[in-house]
């Protein structure tokens, strides 16, 4: 390798803007520079990872294909797809990498089926390659035995093959303290090379035929392809949206409709470690975000799949909606600790996530939220949905008094202000959707309660002296969060123009923003903080300051658009876990903020 920008770094735990994420509907892979596979859970997103060196250099396990000697790479989705196409340039000759998570003829595939192919451009290109597993975070053992059809590994109940055709497939060696599947092999012009990796759990292995694989990536860019048809989004930043669009559709769990909230567990939020959370769950406000976004583009599986999970998952486990779900619907509160060193060393890493069980308000919103985005795009609320919303309203009605953990599901609970806000957009929703006969009832004590909290909120959570809503009343400190409720309409006015103004003297570095007042002291800027900023600005009428802010954010994703949870403001670098929804949510929320404000301007 050389010192050239573009050629891949040498060393493990390398930096997180390196990865790119292939998908199936079911589970996602990173993919770095080297063409190294460092993230795989197969043959579901939420299992424990049989490749996993992202988390563990040692015994993490992972899917290497790399040239050999030094190298320059050059790397892209092919257009309106998740398949990435990997070009490697040695002295000798170019090579072309094509990765995908194939899909069936009718579908997603009932496996994992990993698909890489090598074509020789140009010269010759000497590859290795290697299939390692790992421990699935310290939980199994792995082992590895040779078939009529190849390799088979296996790692507790999943059984994983790797087969291909002139790969240079190599006996394993009994010797090798490490279990391994590996081989070699050259390019020439116009060669052609398979590396098929596929995965079951707990049940049979259907062994590939490598030339049906190949095949099936062919029709993997078609399936994208057609998804990216009926996406329908003319405006500005629209690749950057595309993107975006698709990196979040990666992250839909096609199995339950549910929306994952990141395709990683563990990912430290800062260099000091400890707040390392596992984001493989289903969160009901991005959710709310997703089919918001969503169902503007005119997508229609996606947006009913995740409303009629959200609806039976609280009906089945009510009354009360749960902050997160699993993909399953099933509520989890169970966190479990892994013997790992994490990414870098910086630990710990950890399966599951500790904020269930907290009262957060906001979520009030974010349902109602889901089901008017719903409505209001021409569909039709089932009998026992509409049932579900009114006893909700009639529960926030009673229920914002009360204190609560927030959105940043913190450990003191306060009458946090962005949580009263959700609970009046809540009711405010919740009367639009009663007008429309989509919830039975009558709306009366809704809608007075709606104007009691936005009174409430006008009197104790604004300072006027800092000229900002603060966080909580009595409170000075500022929270990044309440610049989501301009889109929702609770205030387009003076005072959240104000509030914006203090957002970015207090919590903003440069573009980026902190998610609330202090905690630059414990992690990183938030991106989709910065974005909400952006649609924000819109929304009080800043149109042109939010155009040229959102000109510069939509450079931070990294070479092939991918976002994360955070990003340090001193060099850019990546932290948290990615791909993050959140994030490629607010990208795609703000995009179509301006866009809107820009038009109604016109008209």
């Amino acid at each position: 390798m050389t010192s050239d920008p573009n050629s891949a770094p040498a060393a493990a735990g390398e930096p997180l803007d390196s990865y790119a994420a292939i998908g199936d509907g079911r589970t996602i892979a990173l993919i770095g520079r080297r063409g190294q596979i460092d993230w795989l859970p197969v043959p579901d997103i939420a299992a424990e990872p049989v490749f996993a060196r992202l988390l563990d250099d040692d015994a993490g396990g992972c899917i290497e294909l790399e040239p050999e000697g030094e190298y320059r790479v050059r790397r892209r989705y092919l257009p309106g797809t998740n398949v990435l196409e990997t070009t490697f340039t040695t002295e000798n000759g170019v090579a072309r990498v094509t990765d995908a998570l194939v899909v069936g003829v009718a579908g997603r595939l009932p496996w994992c089926e990993l698909a890489r192919r090598v074509e020789g451009v140009r010269g010759h290109v000497e590859f290795s390659w290697r299939v390692q597993p790992g421990t699935m975070l310290g939980t199994v053992s792995p082992w590895v035995e040779m078939t009529e059809r190849g390799a088979v590994i296996r790692c507790g109940d999943v059984t994983v093959g790797v087969v291909g055709a002139d790969h240079g497939a190599e006996d394993p060696d009994p010797a090798e303290t490490r279990v391994a599947v590996r081989g070699a092999f050259g390019t020439s012009p116009g060669s052609r090379h398979m590396l098929v990796v596929a995965a079951t759990h707990d049940e049979p292995l259907r062994v590939p035929d490598p030339a049906k694989v190949d095949e099936g990536i062919d029709r993997t860019i078609a399936s994208w392809r057609m998804w990216s048809k009926e996406f329908s989004y003319d405006g500005p930043w629209a690749p950057a949206v595309h993107r975006s669009a698709l990196a979040l559709k990666l992250l839909i769990y096609a199995p339950s409709g549910a929306i994952v909230a990141a395709a990683t567990t563990s990912l430290p939020e800062t260099g000091r470690g400890g707040k390392n959370w596992d984001y493989r769950l289903a969160w009901v406000r991005d959710l709310a975000y997703t089919v918001h976004s969503l169902v503007r583009f005119g997508l229609r599986e996606e947006t009913h799949a995740a409303l009629s999970w959200l609806s039976r998952a609280i009906r089945r486990h009510g009354p009360d909606p749960f902050v997160f779900y699993g993909l399953d619907g099933a509520p989890t509160s169970v966190v479990h600790r892994r013997e790992a060193p994490g990414w870098r060393g910086i630990g710990p890493v950890v399966v599951g996530n500790p904020a269930q069980g907290q009262l957060q308000l906001g979520v009030y919103g974010d349902v109602f939220q889901v089901c008017r985005s719903y409505v209001d795009a021409g569909n039709i609320l089932d009998r026992a949905t509409g049932r579900l919303l009114a006893v909700l309203a009639d529960k926030v009605c009673d229920l914002w008094r009360s204190p609560d953990s927030g959105m940043w599901e913190l450990p003191e609970v306060r009458h946090y202000t962005s949580s009263k806000m959700g609970c009046w957009q809540a009711l405010n929703d919740a009367v639009h959707l009663c007008e429309r006969g989509q919830v039975p009832g009558t709306a009366e004590r809704w809608a007075a309660e709606r104007e009691r909290i936005r009174e409430w909120i006008g009197a104790h959570c604004w300072d006027e002296d800092l000229g900002s809503y603060v966080m909580a009343p009595g409170s000075a400190d500022l929270d990044a969060s309440v610049l989501l409720h301009a889109p929702s309409g609770f205030d387009r006015g003076e005072r959240m123009a104000r509030t914006i103004d203090a957002v970015t003297r207090g919590l903003a570095d440069g573009d980026l923003v902190y998610r609330y007042s202090g905690v630059a002291q414990e992690e990183h800027t938030f991106v989709a903080c910065a974005f909400w900023r952006a649609s924000a600005l819109a929304c009080v009428g800043r149109v042109e300051e939010a155009t040229r802010l959102m000109d510069r954010l939509v450079e931070r994703g990294n070479d092939v658009g991918i976002l994360p949870e955070m990003i340090n403001a001193d060099d850019g670098a990546f932290w948290g876990n990615l791909p993050q929804a959140l994030s490629h949510l607010a990208l795609i929320s703000a995009a179509l903020t301006i866009r809107d404000v820009e038009e109604e301007a016109r008209s």
